[in-house]
């Protein structure tokens, strides 16, 4: 069996990962334009994996400029099967404490104009995307996370806001009578984009803050957030170096064939350069 790549995207206070063996940097060119920065490609716990940062080196791309595409076609390029997203979010619920990690099923957006598919300029599909977090995935990394004694919830909603301002007051009401479980600025186009891409993803969602909600809680502020991110990011890090052995070699889930029933353009008439263009993300179900 060929030897799959794990991904792990690094949101904010994770940038890099100590541990890695073998390591490499690698520029990926894609046809969407450059990924937030190098990939970090090596071997860890024993399995090939490939991190990237999703603001770049420094924290330099604000949620809203990120090349969502770029991306996740470079995690594919890279062969990733899984892709294990750390994102720093706001706690909606009482329950759910900041230094509590979080592993979401479902997504809300609340994000305006970002592109989030690999579908256009000539093809057309449509992807299922009901249950958006592969559950399999999900399953292990609460396992993992459990078996180390680590404070965390399993399910809930991800609402995905614009940003980079942090909620008013009466939004943050708004979506607690939603029912959402935690707020960030990331995860919901990482997920439809691996989806299509035919790639397992799911969330480790750190908690830093319970947004602006919690009357007995002072509003967020930046230094209160780079707190919490500090000490959550060393727990991220032992929840993913414990994961990774964990991950199935051989996937049987239904992300493998996403795509499969997808594609609504007859393969005649999507453009040449369309198809040699997503090749790596749809090729099989165009040739």
């Amino acid at each position: 069996m060929k030897e799959q790549t794990i991904g792990i995207i690094g949101g904010s206070g994770l940038y890099n990962i100590e541990g890695i063996k073998e390591v490499k940097s690698i520029s990926v060119d894609t046809p969407f334009g450059k990924p937030s920065d190098n990939f970090t490609v090596g071997i860890l716990e024993g399995r090939k994996v490939a991190f990237l940062p999703r603001h770049g080196k420094g924290h330099t791309i604000l949620p809203s400029e990120l090349n969502f595409r770029a991306n996740i076609y470079g995690m594919k390029k890279l062969g990733a099967e899984h892709i294990i997203a750390v994102s720093a979010v706001g706690s909606m619920k009482e329950e759910i404490k900041p230094l509590d990690m979080v592993i979401p099923d479902q997504f809300f957006d609340r994000t305006r104009g970002r592109i989030s598919t690999f579908f256009g300029e000539g093809i057309v599909g449509h992807v299922s995307f009901a249950d958006p977090v592969c559950s399999t995935l999900a399953n292990s990394l609460w396992n993992a996370a459990k078996s180390i004694g680590v404070h965390v919830h399993k399910g809930g909603t991800y609402l995905c806001m614009e940003g980079p301002l942090f909620s008013t007051r009466a939004e943050s009401q708004v979506y607690r009578q939603w029912g959402v479980s935690v707020i960030g600025m990331t995860n919901l186009q990482e997920a439809k984009l691996a989806r299509e891409a035919e790639i397992c993803y799911s969330t480790l969602a750190m908690v830093t803050d319970y947004d602006c909600w919690h009357v007995s809680e002072e509003a967020v502020t930046l230094e209160m957030i780079i707190g919490n991110l500090n000490k959550n990011t060393e727990t991220a890090k032992r929840i993913l170096k414990a994961v990774i052995p964990k991950i199935e070699q051989k996937r049987t889930c239904t992300c493998t064939t996403a795509v499969q029933d997808a594609i609504v353009t007859h393969k005649d008439l999507i453009p040449e350069s369309t198809k040699k263009k997503l090749d790596i993300i749809f090729g099989k179900y165009l040739r």
